[in-house]
Order: C-alpha cells, then sequence, then structure tokens
C-alpha cells in the first residue's frame, strides 16, 4: 500500500468498557485512558544517570524530574524540585532550596539527602554515567536540613546550573536504587517523583507508565501512557493511522507533506537543534589522516540528500554548534561545498588514490530516514572509490558499541546526531570534541584529540565573561571544522503526528514533548495541555 495515499480503516477499540471510534471527538463517556505513544527506539537504560539520547530522556520524564528546569522559550531556568536558589558571587557556592512534600514513588521523602545522593552518584565511578564530566566541577554536596542543599564548586561553572536541567541529574530515590541493586537499570521501581509512575518494561516492545495520585504538580489528564518501540517508520504511521497509537514520532519523512493536508491527523513541527553528522574514528586507518576526513566531507552532496531522502526535512550546517545555540560561530557559508573532484585530489594526497573500504553502522528509527540516507551516504562516496559496508542494529545495541573503550571498539564510521538540552555551544563542543569524552567517560567516540581545542573549551567552560565565551567557542568551532572529525551533514527539523483529537501537543527545539501543562514549575511545563478533544 503506498504511503503517500493511506486508506484509513476504522478500527473498533475497547476502551475503559466502550468502543469509539478512533478519530470521533472524545466524550466525558468515551475517553480513552491510555494514550499510546509510538517511538523509533527502545531504551537502552532506564537509570537517569546513564541516558545518552533524547528520545529515552524524554520517555524517563514521565517519571523522573531534575532539581530545576530549562525553560527553552526564554532560555532560562525555572524551579522544579528546588524552588529557590542562591549563588555566591565567586561563583562556586550553590544553594537549593527543596520543594516540601514532594514524596518519590516509594512513599520515601525528597529531601535533601536524596538529592545528595543522586548527585554524588554521578561522580561515582561504578556507576555509568554517559556525561559524567558535566558534574565533576562538583566538590562538595551538603544537605543543610531536610530542604537545603549546599553544592560547592572547585571552580566556576557558568554553565553548571544548565547542567542541572539535564536528563542525567534527576532525583532518584535512594531506597529504590537500593533495592534494585543491578537491576536498576532495567527496573527502578518507585524511584522517581514526576507525574507518572513506572510500571513496566516490556524490551524491545513498549514501556508503560500509570498516572501518579499523589503528583506534587499539576495531575495529569491520562491513566496510563504506553510508548510503544517501533523502529519502522512506515509501521509508525500505519499504526497511527489505524487508530492503534495516539502519536507517532517522526513519521516517513515522504509522507509529511499529504500529511499536513490530512483532516483525520494533527502534524505539530518545530525547528530542532539536533546536529545529524557521520562520526569518524579519527584513530583508525584512513581518517587518522584530516585530508582524508575532509575528502568525506567534500564527497558527499548533502543538499541532494536533504531533498530526495529527507524532503528537505533539514538545513545543511556552517558549523559544529547551531544558529539558536550562545556562542554559534559560521564558519563556511554554506557547509562544506559537494567536490567529488577536490575530495579525490585530498585523497590522492594522503595516499588513497585508489580509495580505502570501511565498515559504516547507522541506527533504524532514531533519526529522520537515517538507515536510508546512510545508503544513499555509501552510494556517493562511491564516485571517490570509497567503499562503505552499510549495517544497522537495534538502539540499544547501538549505544553499546559507541560507548565501548578504543581497544574494543567496533566504530570506523557511524551515523549520529547530538542536540544538547541548553541552548549553549559548550554543549557539543565539550560533549564530542573534548578529548576527556572518549569512551567509556563520554559520549564522543570520534577520539578527536587536538590540545588547543580543549584548552579553549576548558577556558570557555570556567568563563564568566560571555564575550570571552563567544572568542573562545569562535576559534575552537574553527579548529574542528576544518579538521573535520566528523562529515558535517545538517541540523533535522522536528515533527509528530497525532490522531485529530489528542490536542494540546507542544514540542520543542530539544525534540521533547510532555503532557503536562503548569507554566514556569517544571523542566518541561508549557502553556498548553496534551489532553483529548
Amino acid at each position: 500500500m503506498s504511503r503517500q495515499v493511506v486508506r484509513v480503516f476504522l478500527v473498533l477499540v475497547l476502551v475503559g468498557g466502550l468502543f469509539t471510534l478512533p478519530y470521533a471527538p472524545a466524550t466525558a463517556q468515551a475517553v480513552p485512558r491510555q494514550l499510546r505513544i509510538a517511538v523509533g527506539i527502545d531504551a537502552d537504560t532506564l537509570d537517569p544517570a546513564g541516558t545518552t539520547t533524547t528520545t529515552v530522556g524524554n520517555m524517563i520524564n514521565y517519571f523522573y524530574e531534575t532539581l530545576v528546569g530549562y525553560d527553552t522559550a526564554k532560555s532560562e531556568i525555572v524551579p522544579s524540585l528546588a524552588t529557590r536558589w542562591q549563588v555566591s558571587r565567586d561563583g562556586l557556592t550553590y544553594t537549593f532550596t527543596l520543594r516540601r512534600g514532594v514524596a518519590f514513588h516509594d512513599g520515601t521523602p525528597m529531601n535533601a539527602a536524596a538529592v545528595k545522593f543522586t548527585l554524588e552518584r554521578l561522580l561515582d565511578p561504578k556507576v555509568r554515567v554517559a556525561l559524567r564530566g558535566l558534574y565533576t566541577p562538583m566538590k562538595t554536596i551538603e544537605a543543610v536540613g531536610e530542604d537545603t542543599v549546599r553544592i560547592t564548586l572547585s571552580q566556576p561553572s557558568p554553565g553548571f546550573l544548565a547542567n542541572l536541567t539535564i536528563d542525567t541529574a534527576q532525583i532518584v530515590s535512594p531506597a529504590a536504587v537500593a533495592r534494585a541493586g543491578d537491576r536498576f537499570t532495567v527496573a527502578p521501581i518507585g524511584a522517581g517523583t514526576g507525574p507518572y509512575i513506572f510500571k513496566e518494561w516490556r524490551r524491545g516492545d513498549s514501556i508503560l507508565v500509570e498516572r501518579n495520585p499523589n503528583y506534587w504538580g499539576k495531575k495529569p489528564v491520562f491513566e496510563e501512557v504506553v510508548f510503544r518501540v517501533v523502529p519502522d517508520a512506515g509501521t509508525r504511521l500505519t499504526q497511527l493511522l489505524a487508530g492503534d497509537v495516539h502519536m507517532a514520532m517522526l513519521p516517513p519523512a515522504p509522507d509529511v507533506k499529504g500529511l499536513r493536508k490530512n483532516p483525520r491527523v494533527n502534524v505539530i513541527e518545530a525547528p530542532s537543534i539536533r546536529v545529524i553528522f557521520l562520526l569518524m574514528n579519527n584513530r583508525w586507518g584512513p581518517f587518522k589522516d584530516a585530508r582524508v576526513r575532509q575528502a568525506m566531507n567534500y564527497a558527499i552532496n548533502k543538499k541532494a540528500i536533504l531533498a530526495s531522502i529527507l524532503f528537505d526535512l533539514g538545513t545543511v550546517v556552517d558549523s559544529p554548534c547551531v544558529p539558536a545555540q550562545f556562542g554559534y560561530h559560521k564558519v563556511q557559508e554554506g557547509g562544506y561545498p559537494f567536490n567529488p573532484i577536490k575530495a579525490k585530489q585530498l585523497l590522492a594526497e594522503a595516499g588513497y588514490k585508489d580509495g580505502f573500504e570501511f565498515d559504516f553502522f547507522a541506527p533504524t528509527g532514531r533519526y529522520i530516514q537515517d538507515f536510508q540516507f546512510a545508503q544513499a551516504v555509501a552510494a556517493q562516496l562511491r564516485n571517490v572509490n570509497i567503499r562503505a559496508n552499510v549495517s544497522t542494529m537495534d538502539w540499544p545495541s547501538y549505544v553499546g558499541m559507541l560507548v565501548t573503550p578504543f581497544e574494543r571498539t567496533r566504530v570506523q564510521m557511524v551515523v549520529l546526531g547530538w542536540a544538547w538540552p541548553v541552548l549553549d555551544c559548550e554543549g557539543i563542543l565539550f560533549g564530542q570534541f573534548h578529548s576527556s569524552q572518549h569512551p567509556p567517560g563520554g559520549l564522543a567516540p570520534s577520539y578527536y584529540k587536538n590540545e588547543r581545542v580543549d584548552e579553549l573549551i576548558n577556558k570557555a567552560r570556567s568563563e564568566p565573561d560571555a564575550n570571552k565565551r563567544k572568542d573562545l567557542f569562535k576559534e575552537a568551532q574553527t579548529t574542528v571544522w576544518n579538521e573535520a572529525p566528523w562529515v558535517f551533514l545538517w541540523s533535522q527539523k522536528w515533527y509528530v503526528a497525532t490522531v485529530k483529537n489528542l490536542e494540546g501537543v507542544v514540542i520543542n527545539p530539544i525534540e521533547k514533548w510532555d503532557a503536562l501543562c503548569e507554566p514556569g514549575t517544571g523542566p518541561r511545563r508549557t502553556p498548553h495541555c496534551m489532553t483529548w478533544k
């Protein structure tokens, strides 16, 4: 059946003891008790400390919360589990006053001791923490009474408060962690404070959460939310049109234009700060040579792939950072141009006139048309005598490959995307180009290393003057661009599709949505409520 013209099936769904058409307006007598969302990937962990990707973070956001939140519309920090905070004049001491009367789902109190436990856990080498480097400035964490936490840093860190809004720093119940032991990553029973309670994870199939009747904030609309793992974008769309799910993340790009006109479907779109790139292992074979990496950038016609495979749901990048981020600097107008002649010249200079062969991995269901565009990239590389052997795997296995230390890594080149929850260049520059972030200590399996870039990033991370930070970021971006540890592709657009009677769905530039709607009191609140029409 064509994806452009899909027959809408009138499916009778048994919900709450009543039969209702999936697209019929919901009434007080026929409101589905369960919201079903189709996502492209399974989780690799349900431990917030180990989260590596926004989609998984979005799912666990339903049952965990952070001390403070980040309002992407205003680029400002807002209260969540902490109601207020103070920063000392020297920028080294942060004092948080916690929200009173909040309990974890296991009934234990969310207090200063629990916050201390959570943050110290991020520094524990025995715990897998993908972004540990963001929290190493913490020198001491003190519980001052029941509702006050004092954090002292070893050096000023302008981005520290923003880093506490990231999924990694979500507060967990010490009792739940102790009970679960090694199973905490797969069964965090009772560990969160959020609007929903974790109930079940069926690996490769679904994650189920249920409404928290004792939630401290605005009560959620839905009794249950289930995240269905559906890697194939076409299947996600079919399930949506059949009424089997109510929201689908990233349905097929070729269908988006038609879906915008479909009276039975809502398409919600927003600009995204996610950069999509081809990460090359800079310590492997031909990719050790910057000329080869530059040749890879010239050999790929990014605009053609965007037009033919992604249907223009992306914009070619001209810098490692994107315009929405503080410190962005446009390095090259229009990005690396498509120039296969230049690519062949650089390959010859590097000693690869006859090309070379390598393994190329791409996920399925994580990014827009990810495996499809990887195949198009491989086809284009053959024009310059480079043979890329493309393969895919499920997301948890993919993440496992990315975080494997260099001595055992399979990474030669991979498709990857990076969207930082805070609109600041530090996230991408530190997270991807600082040598401390090589696996297993971070998520930068390019193994790129430049001492000057490390120095620039270190200075920017502790520099309070905004203009000086911009100058440091500018030099770092220019150096990285010229040394080409990646093939720089595009920033993708972001969209979801929903059934018509689901309203109030809002997505943001960091590619998240939420079911809550209380503005100004948490990390994901918006002025809208996701609910049934």
